[in-house]
């Protein structure tokens, strides 16, 4: 049999002696467990960080938190996330994509039990950061277990349809707090918060131990016959037999040595990391600000109309913001889904510029709302400028920022290549969140929802300066 790229054995297409075939390459049975134990991370992402944003009332009543706590809680976890990527995303490239897969999960497993029996702020920061360090391994690692497993004609759907479960785990977590917290009213609920995903990440743990390890990197490190192997089983065939790379086009490395990250800012490189973290950097300033910090806005301008301070007024205003939390989300699954479908089709780049604007109008409408003299009037304002927000940067810089950083790289570099990407953009998440409670305190909404607006427009304009198109890419072909 002629060898083969391994590119070419993932976009093959049956073909029957009378020269019909199927509209595209079918997806073995290990293909969808691949992706499907891929979205369990940004399923636990969503469910721990925006259910956080519910814990916080709880938390900072208990322990007597400062304003300046406040924001060591909140930062804590994208902290972890900003150095999990940029540190243990590039172990990917090094040492496998399946090996770091498995041992993130279990140092979430880890995180979630210390947390939920923190008996201090001090300590649940530290278990909020080691959470992070987990989160933070799996965008990147996630991302290319994926693509590099699935065709290119709908590598943009499965990729953004696993990206989508952060939304799913978003809603689930802020609905699960919402029940919870109705049916046991204590401040010690929060705890319950961190202890409900332990056994479903136990599960992903196990079920991680079964893929095969990607064949993309194999090939990359020169190891023929197990990339083979690996690729038999991820495509349940037995008659695969692959070219070898060659080592003068630069997709063969001397992986003895770690990647050399100053590769990513030199030459061509360097247009494709400022696409990739510059916009991922703009958008999650306000997607983080907005999404862990909704439940404290609404919970400020209609929760807390009486001025009591107490543990039962503190629960019920949680409460009010939790429910109105859950409603506000429900734009999140579906701009992601409106995503998954235009992914393909639209490309990359239209729909995150498209994204961009349509934040910044949202938060602008939100802030028209939250200015006026009677906010508990201009409910509708406000939530509609948070619900066209979530929609637009779901449709576009949240769920694009993610698609392309895993894209624009060469094999050999890609896992470090997404990671630095995935690393700036908490750098912008860990700044909203360690900040945004001193700025909402002191500034108001009205001031703050405008200047996020004006970070919207900005991350368009990089995006339109710096666009690289990767629909449909051959990913073995980019150097």
């Amino acid at each position: 049999m002629d060898q083969q790229t391994v590119h070419a054995y993932i976009e093959e297409v049956p073909r029957w002696q009378d020269g019909a075939e199927l509209p595209g390459p079918p997806l073995s049975s290990m293909q969808w467990l691949v992706w499907s134990l891929a979205t369990a991370g940004k399923f636990f992402e969503g469910l721990i960080v925006f259910m956080g944003g519910i814990a916080l009332p709880l938390v900072s009543e208990q322990f007597a938190m400062s304003a300046t706590d406040r924001g060591f809680v909140t930062a804590a976890t994208l902290f972890g996330i900003m150095i999990g990527a940029l540190a243990l995303g590039g172990l990917a490239d090094r040492f496998g994509r399946k090996p770091v897969f498995i041992a993130e999960m279990v140092l979430l497993l880890i995180g979630l039990v210390a947390a939920a029996f923190s008996p201090n702020t001090t300590w649940l920061v530290g278990c909020l950061f080691v959470i992070g360090l987990a989160l933070g391994a799996d965008y990147p690692t996630a991302h290319l277990v994926i693509s590099e497993s699935i065709p290119a004609s709908i590598r943009g759907r499965l990729v953004l349809g696993a990206f989508s479960f952060q939304a799913v785990g978003a809603v689930v977590g802020t609905a699960l707090a919402a029940v919870l917290l109705a049916s046991r009213p204590d401040l010690e609920t929060w705890r319950i918060f961190y202890l409900m995903p332990v056994l479903p990440v136990a599960l992903v743990v196990w079920g991680r131990l079964f893929l095969p390890e990607s064949s993309h990197w194999l090939i990359s490190r020169g190891e023929v016959e197990e990339a083979q192997t690996h690729l038999e089983r991820l495509r349940n065939r037995q008659d695969v037999a692959l070219a070898m790379a060659s080592a003068s086009d630069g997709s063969i490395r001397d992986h003895s040595k770690p990647a050399d990250w100053r590769e990513l800012f030199q030459g061509r490189l360097l247009k494709a990391t400022t696409l990739a973290s510059v916009p991922w950097f703009l958008q999650d300033l306000s997607t983080y600000g907005i999404g862990i910090f909704t439940p404290v806005i609404i919970a400020a301008a209609f929760g807390m109309q009486s001025g009591d301070h107490n543990v039962v007024s503190v629960i019920r205003d949680d409460l009010l913001a939790a429910r109105g939390t859950a409603l506000i989300d429900v734009a999140f699954l579906v701009g992601i889904s409106v995503a998954i479908v235009l992914a393909d089709r639209w490309g990359r780049i239209p729909l995150q510029i498209l994204g961009f604007i349509g934040c910044a109008l949202g938060l602008v409408l939100a802030a028209a709302g939250a200015g006026s003299a009677e906010s508990a009037n201009n409910l509708p304002l406000i939530v509609a400028g948070f619900v066209l927000f979530q929609f637009m940067t779901n449709l576009g810089p949240n769920s694009q920022t993610y698609l392309l950083a895993g894209e624009v790289f060469p094999t050999r570099l890609r896992g470090l290549g997404a990671g630095v990407a995935a690393a700036a953009g908490k750098v912008g998440a860990v700044i909203t969140a360690f900040l945004f409670p001193v700025l909402l305190t002191h500034w108001g909404t009205q001031r703050l929802l405008p200047l996020l607006a004006i970070t919207s427009l900005v991350g368009a304009a990089i995006t339109w300066f710096y666009r690289i198109e990767t629909k449909g890419l051959d990913l073995e072909r980019l150097h």
